[in-house]
């Protein structure tokens, strides 16, 4: 009997009935509240609605080969991570000013009796989603929420993931749709499409900052006195470099670092479509890399304004491209050229 049972799996491995998965994969966890996205069976991010979050977000972000590049803290805690922004989670879009509510800053870690002034992202339905070798589609809705519960815009948006040449690229479209009241983005600093990442690929610095949001709250980043293995550096398609890169347009910016030993690109693409286009880029040397479309006065000295408003039932859509990379820099060029791509 038993050698007839090995003879059996042996048939099933020559014929192809294994277990063994080959490319996309998206397998719904409901109790866990999280969609994860495998590839050849390895999770490469997880579409996750956590409720001590206070919005969806993607969380962790892997390369193909299996190196995390977002920070874990406060999800799952890493030792040596700064502990820094709470709010800062994985890769996410939100913004600091809608209608007077902080939909940015927004944590467990606000005061109960400050709660009032800020807002939450709710998902509220898993759309569709669709799994093939080299992509995947996941469609999801969500409610951009009141303290009081009522609605202020409803959200629906597209994460396209796919694998080309140990690269993973994710593009997300959110369509924002005002509910029954205008909806008013106030010219602010803090937004709007971001990821935090990993302590690895943050930018050596031994400088000491304080940030303060829309309340007043502040936030202390406290001065490194370890670098060792911090190797981020950022560019732009502008040329500019470092710290400088902080208030400065342009269509696509990089964050190259090593991790684990390998070549690190994080790139992040603008597209010609999105209000605000090119955005500025509001990147911090202490791992939070984002763009912020809508904040023009901090970003420009006060030379441009904008405060850009939807009528009840007016949509307005993004549109992101994300890039991934282990085992290589992306140079310029194949960047000029995937935004290139990206904007046809």
């Amino acid at each position: 009997m038993k050698n007839l049972l090995l003879l059996f799996c042996l048939f099933l491995s020559v014929v192809g009935f294994t277990q063994t998965s080959k490319g996309f994969e998206i397998i719904e966890k409901g109790e866990q509240r999280k969609i994860d996205v495998l590839y050849n069976g390895k999770l490469m991010t997880a579409y996750r609605f956590d409720d001590s979050v206070r919005k969806p977000f993607l969380f962790p972000l892997n390369t193909v080969d299996g190196i995390t590049v977002t920070r874990g803290w406060p999800i799952d805690p890493r030792p040596g991570e700064r502990t820094d922004h709470p709010h800062h989670n994985g890769l996410w879009m939100n913004y600091e000013s809608v209608n007077g509510l902080d939909f940015w800053n927004n944590s467990t870690a606000i005061e109960p009796a400050k709660r009032n002034l800020y807002g939450t992202i709710r998902h509220e339905a898993l759309v569709d989603k669709k799994a093939e070798e080299n992509n995947a589609t996941l469609i999801v809705t969500a409610n951009w929420l009141h303290p009081d519960g009522h609605v202020l815009m409803k959200e629906r948006t597209t994460f396209l993931f796919s694998v080309k040449d140990n690269q993973f690229f994710i593009e997300r479209t959110s369509a924002l749709t005002a509910n029954k009241e205008n909806v008013v983005f106030k010219d602010v600093k803090d937004g709007f499409f971001a990821i935090r990442v990993a302590r690895e690929l943050e930018m050596p610095s031994t400088q000491e900052d304080v940030f303060t949001d829309v309340h007043g709250n502040k936030t202390s980043v406290p001065k490194s006195a370890n670098n060792q293995g911090v190797t981020g550096m950022y560019s732009t398609s502008e040329g500019v470099r470092g710290d400088s890169v902080w208030s400065t347009k342009g269509r696509w910016a990089m964050l190259q670092g090593k991790k684990e030993s390998k070549e690190i690109t994080i790139g992040i693409i603008d597209h010609p479509t999105n209000v605000g286009y090119p955005a500025y880029w509001h990147a911090r040397g202490y791992g939070l890399f984002a763009l912020n479309p809508l904040g023009r006065k901090v970003f420009s000295n006060g030379k441009e304004e904008l405060n850009f408003t939807l009528k009840p039932a007016d949509s307005v859509t993004f549109k992101y491209k994300v890039v991934i990379a282990s085992g290589k820099k992306i140079g310029n060029q194949e960047m000029n050229s995937l935004a290139d791509e990206f904007a046809k």
